[in-house]
């Protein structure tokens, strides 16, 4: 019999339906239903792609042993981390405060009153069992002890996200973020540290930008390296197009086999900037495909995408990583014949004894074919041979952040690689995030199948969102887009700011935790902080508006200090920053036809950090860049000013261009 969550609207839920677990929702409900019992609350926190979540479900939520220990003992509350962000971080904080580390499945153990004062991550069977009988024991007779505890936690988590300090990101704290990469960045391999490694998408983005704004050839080096290996490596599909997660080795070889939204629409980004500043043939393709895996593989029936693919693939009943795309030597052979399937495991690094388990092998593409026709048909050949294969489930809940990341990405890729297609896609998207995750004036965090879900919009959301918006403005010429981001921005500037000035992942108004959630750091994705810095920048840049300056640098000074001590962790901070030391290079372009197209792509090739782009008709509404712009001798003209200091409008394009250079 189905539990409470066959009701939700989660993935990840919805695969806990079924357990024996009698689980909760996270909600008033469940705690009133702990202090009715007078039991401590048991709180588990996945998503649906993770590997571990799924172990840890069929070792012990689906076993009817482990459920009646916890249904007798416990409130179980099951969180899906990509609907409720706030409820994971104020509880991941406690975990890594408590055990040094963090991860998902995350295993807390609260109060009634949602102190936590035992947190984990997976655990085994017998381990998990031994751990709920103890937690019982002392939760029956030493619950002084056990209260205090809680509260004492909670209390210094407390004082751990009130304490704030300002660092402003000046030059010189870019200069030394460069050096202090260089010295972990792997020569040998790209990427930054050893085992596991994750695309570092938002310190590529930083790397760029700040090359573009010094000429610093290290800084593009680590960019280009880091960049080329992944995309020769097991970590890029090479057939479909596309990153996974992360690659478990330092080589990029093996990758932990789920695809996220996020990633790839970071990386879309990055890859798309890459070959704008040199030209690359392989930054372009890898853009293009993994542009074209977003919009194809992820793109739901509303117009939005979907949140990822997840690392298993149910075979026989049981989840194995990585089935649906791994290759042996004699599967290439099957299925293009032996002369082509033996050229094909060459090229692709497929050996008879394997890069990942059982002699099975990942594709990678460390250098060009030399028959590029012949290695399209041998692509698309083993893309139709691999589509009929079990295929990895697909959580398809349209998350506003992400979203907000693809149309950011997909803009950017569509307007530079003249791909409009790509362009017609973000709109898209953003028509169905604006139309259905704004309600009543308020963002909301997700939705599945057109409904929206009833979490609320955290910090990112509204910089993500704002931030694909203002792109997407830039790209098409809509000054709609731009007046949506205004209204996200206003909304974020009223409610996540505290009276320090300080960025909250949640709102004012919004559920109260056992602590207000504030992240400073940038991880898998830009934190609210810095996403939220990067939007407000950019739209001072397109409005002229001297407060949402004030608030980007109040905002960047908060995150200043990690930025300092660890780059690693403050990559789209250290972007934005980037664009704030350079800019603001404003451009208008105004009136239309082949010069005013030949204008657009010229100003596009820029990669100045602080560039932004208005254009349209003379004194077109809703768009302050083109007030008081007309057209010179009935000509289409651009205008190029820094800093709100203009020079002489131009009306060819070579002039344009050595503007531009300054």
């Amino acid at each position: 019999m189905a539990n409470r969550l066959a009701q939700s609207t989660s993935p990840y839920l919805l695969q806990h339906a079924d357990n024996p677990v009698d689980w909760w929702e996270w909600g008033q409900d469940a705690f009133a239903e702990a202090r009715r019992r007078d039991v401590p609350i048991l709180l588990s926190i996945g998503y649906a792609a993770c590997h571990w979540c799924h172990v840890m479900a069929h070792e012990s939520f689906e076993d009817d042993d482990v459920a009646a220990v916890v249904n007798a003992g416990f409130v179980a509350v099951k969180v899906d981390r990509e609907e409720r962000p706030d409820v994971d971080a104020v509880y991941m904080n406690a975990t890594t405060a408590l055990t040094g580390h963090g991860g998902w499945p995350m295993t807390c153990i609260l109060t009634p009153d949602g102190d936590p004062f035992f947190a984990g991550t997976y655990f085994p069977r017998e381990q998990f069992l031994s751990l709920l009988t103890n937690v019982t024991q002392v939760w029956t007779q030493q619950r002084a002890d056990v209260l205090a505890s809680g509260a004492h936690i909670a209390g210094r988590l407390r004082e751990m996200t009130e304490a704030g300090t300002v660092d402003p990101l000046a030059s010189e704290t870019l200069d030394t973020a460069v050096a202090l990469l260089r010295r972990h960045y792997d020569i040998a391999r790209g990427g930054f540290g050893g085992a596991p490694k994750f695309p570092p998408s938002m310190v590529l983005e930083f790397l760029l930008r700040h090359h573009a704004r010094t000429g610093d050839a290290d800084a593009l080096a680590m960019a280009r390296g880091t960049a080329e290996a992944m995309a020769r490596g097991g970590i890029y599909d090479q057939l479909a197009g596309g990153f996974a997660r992360y690659a478990v080795d330092a080589d990029w070889v093996v990758p932990h086999f789920e695809k996220m939204l996020y990633d790839n629409a970071q990386l879309l980004r990055v890859y798309t900037h890459l070959w704008r500043r040199t030209g690359d043939p392989l930054a372009r393709r890898v853009a293009s495909e993994t542009a074209d895996f977003i919009v194809r593989d992820l793109g739901t029936e509303e117009g939005g995408f979907a949140s990822a693919f997840d690392a298993d693939t149910v075979v026989d009943g049981a989840g194995v990583e990585g089935a649906t795309y791994v290759w042996t030597p004699a599967q290439l052979a099957e299925v293009l014949g032996p002369e082509d399937g033996a050229r094909a495991a060459s090229l692709l690094s497929v050996t008879d004894r394997g890069t990942f388990e059982h002699g099975s092998s990942t594709l990678q593409l460390r250098q060009d074919p030399d028959d590029p026709v012949w290695w399209e048909r041998v692509r698309q050949t083993l893309l139709a041979a691999r589509d009929v294969r079990p295929q990895p489930g697909l959580d398809d809940k349209v998350v506003t952040s992400w979203n907000g990341l693809a149309i950011a990405g997909l803009a950017d890729a569509g307007a530079l690689l003249d791909r409009p297609e790509l362009v017609a896609a973000a709109v898209g998207c953003a028509e169905l995030i604006i139309t259905t995750h704004v309600v009543d004036g308020r963002l909301r965090r997700a939705s599945r199948h057109g409904v929206v879900g009833a979490a609320a919009g955290v910090a990112d959301d509204h910089g993500n969102l704002a931030e694909g918006l203002l792109a997407l403005h830039q790209a098409t010429g809509d000054p709609r887009w731009l007046t949506a981001a205004g209204d996200l921005l206003a909304v974020a500037a009223t409610h996540f700011r505290d009276a320090q000035g300080l960025v909250h992942d949640t709102a004012d108004d919004a559920e109260q935790l056992f602590t207000r959630p504030r992240s400073q750091s940038d991880n898998a994705e830009p934190s609210g902080v810095s996403s939220l810095a990067g939007a407000w920048l950019t739209h001072a840049a397109l409005t002229g508006s001297t407060s949402h300056r004030e608030i980007a640098d109040e905002a960047l000074a908060s995150v200043g200090s990690i930025a300092a001590r660890d780059p690693r962790f403050a990559g789209w901070a250290l972007a934005v920053a980037e664009a704030a030391v350079a800019g603001p290079l404003q451009v208008a372009v105004v009136g239309e036809g082949p010069t005013a197209e030949a204008m657009l792509a010229a100003v596009r090739r820029s990669d100045s950090p602080g560039l932004v782009l208005a254009h349209g008709q003379p004194d077109a509404p809703g768009q302050p860049l083109l007030a008081s712009r007309p057209l010179v001798g009935g000509e289409p003209t651009a205008y190029v000013c820094r800093g709100f200091v203009c020079d002489a409008p131009v009306t060819d394009v070579g002039a344009l261009e050595r503007a531009l250079r300054g």
